[in-house]
């Protein structure tokens, strides 16, 4: 009972909440001593309380596949399905950066894609440490705006594979969403009219207007700039994609010696079930053996009687018949 949704929850992208995370990540997660202790029982109001108490984000670590709390109480929303309003606040939440982490991928796991970007997209202003632990069990420092990124743009963050959103350019075109104004191109602006008024105060002479570059080398720039950045952000990716395929086939792994050892074990259980059989089988024959001795015996003896009966009977008329 413990384990299972609420009746009242509803099914998020046609399934059962809890089944946003896979199988073998959600029984761990049932095994661990956190979600046996600190999660049972859990409200939506006293949820609050524990997510105060992380310290750190994650989702899987260690060879036998351990659940970090972050996970723990990440299922735990999912399974009693909080309000809406409740998410939102956990979101808002300046104070208590991990409460506002969990929030965003509680809502990136169940929401819509509008509400993930509308939602989401202000926190990347937030440019806080985060502590995350990855698979090794070692931490990382990661900031807010990077693990929301992750979260909009990638697949699978702390180990849970995310469901798909779409892009914010067809919600843009489908009126949707409003076009995305970034803060960068506030300060940008800020900059350039700042630069124009400091031009209108001086005075250029012939010789500073000669020294001015072209804005066509300006707009070169830019671009060479635009390119550098886009470059970085590919070999970013790609370093990404590597080191998720490189989780993947470790979990695949592990997946698979934790199959063959469940093999093993249930073999080993058929065989000390076959060799138990043979043990009683051979117990029953025994008592078997030893009941029909025993039947023998006593017809040995019963016969041995008869014929010693018969002799005195014939004695006795033996004796009579001399006496006559």
């Amino acid at each position: 009972m413990a384990n299972r949704t609420v009746k009242e929850a509803k099914n998020i992208h046609g399934t059962n909440p809890q089944y946003l995370i896979e199988k073998i990540i959600r029984s761990r997660i049932y095994d661990s001593k956190y979600w046996k202790e600190k999660c049972f029982a859990l409200t939506a109001e006293i949820l609050v309380d524990k997510a105060m108490e992380i310290r750190f984000v994650g989702g899987v670590f260690g060879g036998n596949i351990k659940p970090t709390e972050f996970l723990c109480l990440t299922l735990k929303m999912l399974q009693i399905q909080p309000e809406k309003d409740i998410v939102v606040e956990f979101i808002k939440n300046d104070e208590f950066k991990y409460v506002r982490a969990l929030g965003a991928f509680y809502l990136r796991l169940t929401g819509n894609s509008v509400d993930c970007y509308k939602y989401l997209e202000p926190l990347y202003n937030d440019n806080r440490k985060l502590r995350r632990q990855n698979r090794s069990g070692q931490f990382e420092l990661v900031y807010m705006d990077e693990f929301i990124d992750e979260l909009l743009r990638t697949d699978r963050v702390c180990d849970i594979i995310l469901p798909r959103i779409q892009k914010r350019e067809v919600l843009e075109e489908n009126n949707e969403l409003e076009p995305k104004v970034s803060a960068l191109d506030d300060d940008l602006d800020n900059v350039e009219t700042d630069s124009e008024e400091e031009e209108m105060r001086k005075k250029p002479t012939a010789a500073e207007t000669l020294k001015k570059k072209p804005r066509r080398d300006v707009e070169r720039a830019k671009s060479r700039s635009r390119e550098r950045e886009d470059k970085k952000r590919e070999a970013e990716r790609q370093k990404e994609l590597k080191e998720r395929e490189k989780e993947r086939a470790i979990r695949e792994k592990e997946h698979e010696r934790e199959v063959e050892r469940r093999r093993k074990d249930r073999e080993e259980r058929r065989r000390k079930e076959r060799e138990l059989e043979k043990e009683q089988e051979r117990h029953r024959k025994e008592r078997r053996d030893d009941r029909d001795r025993d039947r023998g015996r006593d017809r040995d003896r019963e016969d041995r009687h008869r014929r010693d009966r018969s002799r005195d009977r014939s004695r006795d008329r033996d004796d009579k018949r001399s006496r006559r």
